[in-house]
């Protein structure tokens, strides 16, 4: 018997799968097809605002995802580098064929993971067990289901409508009918991809260039710089012939004809759904990206559509610079089954069949990166839960992975959830450079960290004290007349003799850079990351005080249980629309009462009193 069984070999199969395996459980990874590991079929990108973040707490945590987009990224930026830094963020355009391979790498060498290529075809629950295709089943104390958009899934091109799961591989039906039959099951929704074209027949004069960043912004430690050759983006529009196409074959599109049935996500429309709910917007900014360094095919980011083929060679010919452009690939739109995610409990364990685990779009989310922030940890919880250890939750100040999951079995999903940084409260606690502070001594508690980088982690911690030790005990004196006339004529910032470096910092413009020399530093021998965070913490102090505050009043009400098998309906003083909600999330804590939608501080107030009576 295996200890851990994962269904599934997209982004939240194989973290799900090496995390368990890095726990010390005896794992077993089942998929269609080995050499399709974490594809990317529906952009060439890791990474994003709000997904950058989830990246890097995936690598704190011990995951795969951020390496292997350092090992294959072809075009690194940094987002949003005008504001704020908590929403400051780290995109990778990858390689496709090389970023799958370095994750299939790292997942055959990871040690106590076996690999498997078989199609699961049933779940059993009484004992614990899948099916495969020729019959034979495997009992399992855990498994973990990552089934990405497979379960009863159908792909369409205009009328055209075919069963499968993302171009050119079948769809998981008969799973999708066992699922339904334990009652799993409960709606379906849908998301898509865009067209590819031949970089060859591409008109590159008048297109606005992209270059990436230099230096590189990278996930990890991994790498000094990219070890791969970098390459140019670059940007055309859509014009007043393209939305003409597009509203003139309205009655041809799926997504207009009722022929989908699944909702798609909100804040990655279609090019027909953008055209038809933004009519003022006279053009949208499609970029073309590059899918590899050997592979001659560019994606077309931000034309996501289902519209017939014909439209598709006539819309994107009308673009700016693709006028003779040959399309590789169609877009197309992909819909699926997916399971109630409210039935599981913060450990992404499901509450209707113990063992079981959900990760990825299965729970309704979309993005490679949600699914992988779910797969490691149902992965790390399937294998607490298989040696009979408590299992981990990550709390809404600890993590974005703890935001997404909170809101998952908190809320539900009536739309492809998208991780962004407006979702979460503490969002100057949850920052990209501050991940490892947030999640390394927890992964490192579950061995999920080996010797060298949580020595790493400990020397980077130690430079960053030691550094806002020197900027707080180190003022302006008379040697500092360069410093101050420099302060003065770059920043505008007058400082006086008898001011403390770091009190520059609370000022806008002064830079770490600027004050590392004056404490005896020099400023290109200190990783950026560490700048960064110096920065962040010291700028920022006041607003992070602030945050961990009301962080603490919000633990506070997470630390209060509510005993298993409360009953809500009947109570005095608690509505009958309320109980209703309560009882249908089950919450586990009275902090996660209060986010149910439409329960009120009074009744979250009322449940403290009756279960401190209890």
């Amino acid at each position: 018997m295996h200890d851990v069984v994962v269904v599934g070999a997209g982004h939240a199969g194989c973290e799900a799968a090496c995390a368990a395996a890095r726990m010390g459980a005896r794992t077993l990874l089942v998929t269609h097809d080995l050499s399709r590991l974490a594809s990317q079929p529906c952009n060439p990108a890791v990474g994003g605002v709000g997904k950058g973040h989830i990246v890097r707490e995936i690598g704190a945590l011990g995951g795969i995802m951020g390496e292997a987009a350092d090992a294959s990224g072809i075009h690194f930026r940094r987002l949003n580098t005008s504001k704020g830094p908590a929403v400051q963020a780290t995109r990778v355009q990858t390689d496709t064929h090389r970023y799958t391979w370095e994750v299939t790498r790292r997942v055959h060498a990871t040690r106590g993971l076996e690999a498997r290529p078989a199609e699961v075809t049933a779940l059993e629950t009484r004992p614990l067990a899948v099916r495969l295709h020729d019959g034979s089943r495997i009992e399992a104390r855990t498994v973990v289901l990552a089934t990405g958009t497979f379960l009863d899934a159908r792909i369409h091109i205009g009328s055209d409508c075919l069963p499968a799961g993302r171009a050119g591989e079948p769809p998981s039906a008969r799973l999708a009918r066992s699922l339904h039959g334990l009652g799993l099951l409960s709606g379906r929704l849908k998301t898509g991809t865009c067209p590819r074209v031949d970089p060859a027949t591409v008109q590159w004069e008048g297109l606005r260039v992209q270059p990436g960043h230099d230096p590189a912004p990278m996930f990890t430690e991994a790498f000094d710089a990219p070890p791969l050759e970098q390459v140019d983006c670059h940007a055309s529009w859509t014009t007043d012939e393209t939305h003409r196409l597009i509203r003139a074959s309205l009655d041809r599109s799926p997504l207009f004809t009722g022929a989908i049935d699944g909702v798609g996500p909100r804040y990655c429309p279609s090019i027909e759904d953008k055209v038809v709910r933004f009519p003022h917007h006279e053009r949208h900014l499609i970029y073309l990206e590059p899918e590899g360094l050997d592979l001659r095919r560019l994606y077309l980011s931000g034309l996501s559509t289902s519209l017939p083929a014909d439209v598709q060679e006539r819309v994107v010919r009308s673009l700016p610079g693709l006028s003779r452009a040959r399309i590789l690939r169609y877009g197309y739109a992909v819909e699926y089954a997916i399971c109630d995610p409210r039935n599981l409990r913060p450990t992404l364990e499901s509450r209707k069949v113990p063992g079981l685990f959900l990760a990825g779009q299965i729970n309704g989310t979309s993005g490679y990166e949600e699914a992988a922030g779910q797969g490691l940890l149902a992965g790390l919880n399937a294998a607490l839960v298989a040696r009979d250890d408590d299992p981990v939750v990550l709390s809404r100040d600890q993590a974005y992975i703890g935001v997404m999951v909170d809101d998952l079995v908190t809320r539900g999903v009536d739309e492809p959830y998208r991780m962004l940084t407006a979702r979460a409260e503490y969002r100057l606690l949850l920052r990209e450079d501050n991940a490892d502070e947030r999640l390394v001594p927890l992964a490192r508690r579950l061995g999920l960290v080996p010797e060298r980088s949580w020595i790493r982690f400990e020397e980077r911690s130690r430079l960053v004290s030691h550094i806002e030790r020197l900027l707080a005990e180190r003022r302006l004196g008379r040697d500092d007349a360069a410093l101050i006339e420099a302060l003065r004529r770059e920043h505008g910032v007058e400082a006086r003799e008898g001011t403390p470096l770091a009190d520059l910092l609370h000022r806008p413009g002064p830079s770490v850079d600027d004050l590392l020399p004056a404490c005896g530093l020099d400023p290109g021998a200190i990783p950026a990351l560490v700048k960064r965070r110096v920065e962040t913490r010291i700028r920022y102090e006041g607003y992070i005080a602030r945050d961990r505050r009301r962080a603490r009043r919000l633990l506070a009400l997470d630390a209060v249980p509510i005993p298993d098998g409360f009953t809500y309906e009947g109570l005095p003083g608690l509505s009958l629309e309320v109980a209703e909600k309560l009882g249908r999330v089950r919450p586990r804590t009275l902090g996660q009462a209060s986010r149910v939608p439409g329960v009120t501080p009074a009744a979250v107030s009322l449940l403290q009193v009756l279960i401190s009576r209890r």
